[in-house]
């Protein structure tokens, strides 16, 4: 799972590898452009390992970038009971692979098309293509959506149905910017606010009620 990222970059790079080798034959300057451009792809794919706080009753992040909302909310779809949610924005220079906040079993993964309002919108959580997650835990069960943005057209999911996940395990990526949501438990107590930085899989964002596993 560590290089999955660059493996979702595969074509991206070889093409900009394949541009720039025959700009630098036939019009060095223009070389320069398509070498920062293959640069900045592989440190947008980069990957760094995290290592989430010990106590394992905190859920940590899900993703890199800025908190831009903490509110109570309905969730509809899945759990169907009031939750705390948690948004975060990610830019262009965010790492964007996506990471469990929680130990336990996904029990549903399902995406969904639509339209690609710019990720800070707070109407692109309803509107915008996502692919919307459901992780068990111990007692507890918690929704993470991964939300396209205005440059991000494709999300990337490392994981189905079934599969267990520990605690700031890899599940996936959004490639370029783009919005990640958390739901939580209503008795959350919630450790962040909006224009907090995080840090995906290590970040706590919050402490839960029943500790998880």
């Amino acid at each position: 799972m560590k290089f999955r990222a660059l493996g979702e970059a595969r074509w991206i790079l070889g093409i900009l590898a394949i541009c720039f080798l025959v700009s630098l034959a036939w019009f060095p300057l223009v070389s320069l452009i398509f070498a920062a451009l293959l640069l900045f792809s592989f440190y947008f794919f980069r990957d760094p390992e995290r290592q989430p706080p010990g106590d394992e009753a905190l859920a940590v992040s899900p993703a890199d970038g800025v908190v831009v909302e903490v509110k109570e909310t309905g969730e509809d779809q899945l759990i169907k009971r009031r939750v705390r949610r948690i948004a975060i924005f990610l830019s262009v220079f965010d790492v964007h692979v996506n990471r469990a906040p929680i130990a336990g079993e996904i029990t549903h993964s399902e995406s969904m098309t639509g339209r690609f309002v710019d990720a800070r919108n707070p109407s692109s959580s309803e509107v915008n293509a996502r692919r919307t997650w459901a992780i068990e835990g111990k007692g507890i069960t918690i929704v993470v959506r991964q939300i396209t943005g205005a440059i991000a057209r494709r999300i990337c999911a490392w994981k189905q149905v079934g599969d267990s996940v520990h605690r700031g395990e890899r599940f996936g990526m959004i490639r370029f910017g783009s919005r990640t949501e958390v739901d939580l438990p209503l008795e959350s107590e919630i450790l962040v606010k909006p224009g907090d930085r995080v840090r995906g899989g290590e970040t706590a964002i919050a402490r839960l009620s029943a500790r998880q596993g």
